[in-house]
């Protein structure tokens, strides 16, 4: 009986000891690489046809990193895009991205580290980003209002607090939007896109 309390004393010890520290902080945002979870990031965009019809389309595959000194680059995969329909989604890829030349769209962004280092597990924190869109191998400026929450220690998801408003005019695919139209005998397809997007971050 003696030799179990001997050997249990330690053990009860060290339990105690455990209970009563408080849970470690969680590293710092700064300081470290990031990827895009694609599983869990969303990317999407409501297109108009007739004037009153709307239809909200994604794309499936988005990948990209996030640099220690807050460099950002995303890649969307054109050939991902999803309308609910096969044959829209053909056209997409073959008559309006043309993804056999640009597969895929990219944004680049610089982000301050600054501004998220010290968010806690379910805290955020609002910004305004400037960043540049690349399309058919035209790149043009945007701005997106952005909250950044920490959803874990090595998780942050970044979410548009406002659609981001893209023109088909600035990366000269007005022509192709015709042909679009023509395809699927339409008297009009909106030009302008509101896009928003869902992306979360692991280090």
């Amino acid at each position: 009986m003696i030799t179990i309390i001997r050997n249990a004393a330690p053990a009860a010890i060290l339990f105690l000891a455990a209970c009563s520290s408080g849970p470690a902080e969680p590293p710092a945002l700064t300081g470290d690489a990031w990827t895009v979870d694609d599983t869990a990031s969303k990317l999407s965009y409501v297109s108009i046809k007739q004037d009153q019809f709307a239809e909200t389309n994604s794309f499936e595959r988005v990948s990209g990193t996030l640099s220690a000194d807050g460099a950002a680059n995303i890649a969307i995969d054109l050939a991902s895009v999803s309308t609910g329909v096969d044959i829209r989604n053909e056209r997409m890829r073959d008559v309006f991205f043309v993804v056999a030349d640009n597969p895929t769209a990219n944004i680049t962004a610089q982000i301050d580290p600054s501004l998220f280092a010290k968010l806690g597990v379910g805290e955020s924190a609002s910004t305004v980003l400037d960043g540049t869109l690349s399309l058919n191998g035209i790149g043009a400026p945007f701005q997106a209002n952005v909250t950044v929450t920490r959803a874990g220690p090595d998780r942050v998801l970044a979410v548009s607090d406002k659609p981001v408003i893209v023109e088909a005019s600035q990366f000269e695919l007005a022509e192709r939007l015709t042909q679009l139209q023509e395809l699927a005998g339409l008297s009009s397809i909106t030009p302008t896109v509101p896009v928003t997007f869902s992306l979360v971050f692991k280090r």
